[in-house]
């Protein structure tokens, strides 16, 4: 049994880096490679291809990636794991031994399916099933007629039965980011499913490398500090067997792994910090120690877990109408007034009533809180956009757009590239299924055309006696002192910050650059605060999680993306520009805080 295995990233969502296996092949060893491919309405797309053509439904670039790499996978015996089988895990499959046949090598794939539910929502309602909307509430059952994918997350234990049984590439349908990375360990350290602490800390590395580069430099909010993004390396965590791991990426890479860059991975896309909910069990990220062990070196350690949940969510979605999207070039001078009166025309030519439209006048900081924007350029890129159930009324806007050139003020240019086309509105719907009815498949193929076959149930497992009160370690606490006068500064200077989405919910977190700063946040930087700041972005409420061990809080914005995912009309809907808009936000704070020099922004 080993004691330690090196788990490589190499793509966080489709469309990431093609260049990015090779280079972590051919980078240093490695004993695997995790690749994300599917968010929430991903699955939705490759329906819709698969209804085209029943040989499609999976990540393309996927193939691409392996066709080049194959034989160095099999070379290096690095076993390779990914979700880019969609919702055609199977056929995906298929097509890499027919890649190997023809490469002559010799190789085991494992496909992991059974995630994909669309065909059996009436017998599982009729079951007793309500997949009623989490975010929402609403009721399954107006919307179950549109329902055009349904998707199960699945956990580790079906790719652990396909390393079990020898595979060295392993493609799925809906297996959760962690449970990729979290598969391996099993498999080569013997842990127990029902051990949570060691379940937690494979879920908490699978959570900090699923997304690629953005744990080894990328979007970092001192991105000054990042030597280069030049061939910048991917994340590697170094997995112990007792569940402490270090977090670091290959030599003579660009990129940096430091705690920052870990903390502000850790804080993206949460709710509350003490549930990060999997199917293989709850991991409780208030309990995360970080140590820095070297240059790109990250000790992780401390963490603690909870035993997993009796249902599992399902990722679903539906056809919701139509929307459109269009923009002019405005030039100077006076800039924002001719955009203004342009907006003004085009909405009264256009003379319908949308479910939903949107100005934007890119340049002049519309994407950011009203008290932000400013307008000083030389052009704007004026956008609009419409939403609605009609097709008709939203073909009519592209008519509408292109008018506007030869009878409005001077220096305008169309950008589209023609009149915009309509395109299909998807709109997320996130659900519960309780454990006991979900069933996952393995298959495994070999070079020869040999075949197994495997069924995983996920019944809900005896709560060992392991769990002990969680008791979550104490920092010690520094309070602020509130010494000298205070000045008024940008939060940025004292805190940095990552933004995610999930549906129509936007999170922040925000990370303090010193224990004091973090104890000068609790009693300033409150919900209302921020919701405040974000007054006409954000119409629903504000929740604050405070994250001490991190010296970090979570914050929680409802109702900010415009729907979420391809219902939002937003140009940024998935809210990664709002971290950056908060830390422009002033605040007070004793000039005794202020020990380090502000940082260039």
């Amino acid at each position: 049994m080993k004691r330690k295995i090196r788990i490589g990233n190499a793509g966080g969502y489709w469309g990431d880096d093609l260049s990015a296996l090779k280079r972590q092949l051919t980078g240093g060893p490695l004993d695997y490679i995790t690749m994300d491919f599917l968010a929430e309405i991903t699955m939705s797309i490759l329906q819709r291809q698969k209804k085209k053509n029943p040989d499609q439904g999976y990540a393309v670039d996927f193939l691409e990636q392996v066709d080049e790499c194959l034989p160095l996978i099999v070379r290096k015996k690095v076993t390779v794991i990914s979700s880019a089988g969609g919702i055609n895990p199977i056929g995906m499959g298929r097509k890499i031994i027919e890649m190997a046949q023809r490469k002559g090598l010799d190789i085991k794939v494992g496909i992991v399916y059974g995630d994909d539910i669309v065909n059996h929502l009436y017998e599982l309602t009729a079951a007793g099933e309500r997949f009623t909307n989490m975010e929402t509430g609403d009721d399954f059952l107006k919307v179950r007629p549109r329902i055009t994918s349904a998707n199960i997350y699945l956990g580790a234990e079906p790719v652990v039965k396909a390393l079990e049984a020898g595979c060295q590439i392993i493609v799925t349908g809906r297996v959760t980011d962690t449970g990729l990375t979290l598969a391996p360990m099993i498999h080569e350290f013997g842990w127990a499913m029902d051990d949570w602490d060691k379940m937690a800390a494979g879920i908490v590395a699978g959570h900090i490398i699923e997304c690629g580069a953005q744990a080894s430099g990328g979007n970092i909010t001192d991105w000054g500090e990042v030597r280069s993004f030049h061939n910048i390396g991917y994340p590697i965590v170094e997995m112990e067997r007792d569940g402490e791991f270090v977090v670091t990426k290959h030599p003579n890479t660009g990129g940096v792994v430091s705690e920052k860059t870990i903390k502000e991975q850790l804080v993206y896309e949460m709710g509350d910090p003490s549930n990060y909910i999997s199917p293989d069990g709850v991991a409780c990220f208030d309990t995360i120690r970080l140590k820095t062990e070297g240059a790109d070196r990250v000790r992780v350690y401390g963490i603690r877990g909870k035993p997993e949940p009796d249902h599992l969510k399902v990722s679903m979605s539906y056809e919701d109408g139509w929307k459109a999207n269009g923009a002019v070039l405005v030039s100077g001078p006076d800039t924002e007034e001719k955009a203004k009166t342009i907006a003004d025309v085009f909405w009264e030519k256009l003379n319908h009533k949308y479910e939903a439209t949107r100005t934007d006048m890119l340049g002049s900081g519309s994407i950011w809180p009203e008290k932000l924007r400013s307008c000083d350029s030389n052009e704007i890129l004026l956008r609009f956009a419409v939403r609605d159930k009609s097709l008709e009324k939203v073909k009519d806007f592209g008519k509408a757009l292109s008018t506007l050139i030869l009878s409005g003020p001077a220096g305008m240019a169309v950008t589209t590239g023609g009149r915009p086309k309509p395109s299909l509105v998807v709109t997320y719907w996130p659900a519960l299924m309780h454990r006991g009815r979900v069933k996952a498949k393995v298959l495994v193929i070999d070079s020869g055309g040999d075949e197994d076959f495997y069924e995983i149930l996920f019944p809900v497992r005896v709560r060992s006696v392991q769990e002990l009160p969680l008791r979550k370690p104490k920092s010690k606490r520094v309070k602020a002192k509130a010494t000298g006068r205070s000045v008024k500064v940008k939060l940025g200077e004292i805190c940095y910050a990552r933004s995610g989405d999930k549906g129509d919910t936007c999170n922040i977190g925000v990370l303090a650059r010193s224990p004091q700063i973090y104890e000068w946040m609790i009693d300033n930087l409150t919900a209302e605060k921020v919701k405040g700041f974000f007054k006409g972005i954000t119409q629903g409420k504000v929740v604050r999680f405070e994250l001490e061990n991190l010296h970090g809080m979570n914050f929680l914005l409802e109702e900010t993306l415009g729907g979420g995912g391809t219902r939002s009309l937003m140009i940024d809907p998935q809210g990664k520009t709002l971290a950056q808009a908060l830390l422009q936000m002033e605040v007070k704070v004793p000039q005794t805080l202020l020990k380090n020099k502000p940082v260039k922004r």
